[in-house]
């Protein structure tokens, strides 16, 4: 009997780990189906279907897991089952991978199904691939993902070959001035010395779609440097396309893989092997950062959390209260040494906050499937995340228990957070005008606030708390928002204009809806001192008043989409004959 039994577990583990790896094959068909279609989006100028198309993609893993996690219940108790079982079911699953094109992210999948499982209570390496399974060495699949051009020819020529094999079907607006631009941009980048240096040009094999732009991703490769290669094509809404840029500096392209947009459509069946030729060309970026970019959202966070537990046992810092103002809706603390925030929502809001915790959620969920324009942080939710106590701060736990209690489990040697979010760490817009005394820099950072509060709002996104505390910078000057908690779409506020009287108490007597918001009040507290409050309005004055929402909001209701460049204008070629 007992021979059976176990004859009888071996197979229910060979058809359970099938079954998983087979829901993870048919998630990432369908996640590929839809990445194809960015060319033929793009062709046609379809901006709309685009834009849902970039939402059906990221709701893919979940109806996925919930299909593969429903089967398993029907195949098995789940819960009479022991570790045995689950540990031997890890080991089967990981042969079944070998040779595998997608092998990292069909790991995450099985790891999420067992999080499922079991709540996510049983974070243990010995039944979850907590670490991979294999050593990915990069390089050994790279002719599969990487396009070589022949650099003993000219530079007009290497680009003609280029674009026999990247094809579009769509005219180019002026083909013969794209090359010429494409020619004096690598002349003006390289001298003749270095041009007659220039080992290879390596393109990734896909084009990287996002918006109405679409991206050729490589490298120039000379004996002592490597260069990014990046040509960027646009479509405004014409029926041609046209060359906008060539790309070669590394800020230029860390910014288009920013964290603040939208994730790429970039069609490969390698993934591992376009993140690691990425990561070559921005050693800067986390790994996580990459698969984020183009797509992959939850394997990045298997990928985070891998990095952290390695910066974890490498430093030796505590856990500790962010800098800054602290928000009436999230706790937020940080690992100073560690480039992420982590967001717990508070138990309670003060009575300003007319609002519920899933109200919250409902937020951070909007933005995560809105274009985020490079002007909001992605965020990433984790349930029982897990902290070892002794690099917690005493302060930090005491603000914690107080604030988020029913978010929190101790353990003897952990602190377990039942629900959080992880964002990129930014300094906070207060602070860094606290701090900067260069007065062309403070000006900067304004022009920045107001242009992110007209993207973000032509995004169809009313942000709105735009107190500068809820906005951070980053390395590169650009400001972000990051506070979600009050964002809704823009139709869904009525922009009014306040009423002229000589009654100083009159906005007192108004008759005001819960949905009414008065621009002209804006100023007041969007920035604090007075000297920033007049750059501002010399810089964005328009956004003090109603009749730019209410355009905005015309713009927005005719489903207009919104292509905000992510390089910088110098860099845009003229396109006037």
């Amino acid at each position: 009997m007992q021979e059976l039994a176990a004859s009888q577990d071996k197979n229910l583990v060979r058809k359970v780990a099938y079954q998983i790896l087979s829901h993870f094959d048919k998630s990432y068909r369908w996640f590929t189906r839809i990445t194809r279609g960015a060319q033929e989006r793009f062709e046609k100028g379809n901006w709309k279907e685009t834009q849902l198309a970039s939402k059906e993609r990221i709701t893919i893993y979940e109806q996925s897991l919930s299909d593969a996690v429903a089967e398993i219940y029907q195949l098995t108790q789940v819960h009479q089952k022991d570790d045995a079982f689950w540990q031997q079911l890890k080991k089967v699953f990981a042969l079944q991978l070998e040779g595998h094109p997608q092998f990292e992210l069909a790991e995450t999948f099985y790891n999420s199904v067992i999080g499922r499982l079991f709540k996510h209570r049983k974070i243990d390496n010995d039944m979850m691939f907590v670490l991979p399974s294999r050593c990915f060495l990069p390089g050994q699949d790279r002719d599969k993902v990487v396009n070589s051009f022949d650099t003993t020819t000219t530079v007009r020529e290497m680009y003609e070959s280029i674009f026999k094999i990247y094809r579009y079907n769509i005219p180019f607006e002026n083909f013969e001035r794209d090359l010429q631009h494409l020619e004096e941009a690598l002349r003006a980048r390289l001298d003749k010395a270095q041009l007659a240096s220039v080992q290879a040009v390596e393109i990734l094999k896909p084009t990287f779609f996002r918006g109405k732009a679409a991206y050729l991703i490589g490298r120039i490769c000379m004996p002592d440097e490597t260069l990014p290669f990046v040509i960027a094509m646009r479509r405004y809404n014409d029926p041609n396309m046209f060359v906008d840029a060539l790309l070669t500096d590394r800020k230029d392209l860390s910014v288009i893989f920013g964290f603040a947009r939208s994730y790429f459509m970039a069609d490969t069946q390698n993934p591992a092997e376009v993140a690691a030729f990425l990561q070559e060309l921005l050693p800067n970026k986390k790994h996580f950062e990459l698969y984020m970019s183009m797509g992959h959202y939850k394997h990045g966070k298997t990928v985070f959390y891998r990095n952290f537990l390695q910066h974890l046992s490498e430093s030796t810092d505590k856990f500790e209260a962010a800098p800054g103002i602290r928000g009436l809706v999230m706790m937020v603390f940080h690992l100073p040494s560690y480039g992420v925030v982590f967001k717990i929502i508070k138990d309670e809001f003060a009575e300003s906050k007319k609002i519920t915790r899933q109200h919250v959620k409902e937020c951070y969920k909007l933005v995560k499937m809105s274009d985020r324009v490079g002007r909001m942080a992605d965020t990433h939710e984790y349930v029982n995340f897990r902290f070892p106590l002794d690099r917690i701060e005493p302060e930090l736990i005491e603000e914690l228990k107080e604030t988020c209690a029913s978010s929190l489990e101790f353990t003897e040697s952990e602190l377990i957070i039942k629900h959080m979010y992880i964002e990129r760490k930014m300094t906070p817009l207060n602070l860094y005008l606290q701090q900067e005394t260069d007065e062309e820099k403070v000006t900067r950072a304004l022009d920045e606030l107001g242009l992110c509060i007209k993207q973000i709002a032509m995004a169809n996104i009313f942000p709105g708390d735009m107190l500068h505390k809820n906005f951070g910078i980053t390395r590169h000057g650009r400001v972000i928002f990051y506070d979600y908690d009050e964002i809704c779409i823009m139709n869904e506020r009525n922009f009014r204009a306040l009423p002229k009287s000589d009654d100083p108490y009159a906005i007192d007597t108004l008759s005001v809806a819960p949905n009414d918001v008065f621009p002209e009040q804006f100023e007041h507290f969007i920035v604090g001192k007075r000297k920033f409050k007049d750059i501002l309005k010399s810089l964005h004055g328009d956004l003090m008043t109603p009749e730019y929402w209410h355009e905005v909001q015309k713009k927005c209701a005719r489903g207009d989409v919104q292509h905000f460049t992510p390089y910088r204008a110098n860099r845009r070629f003229d396109r006037d004959e």
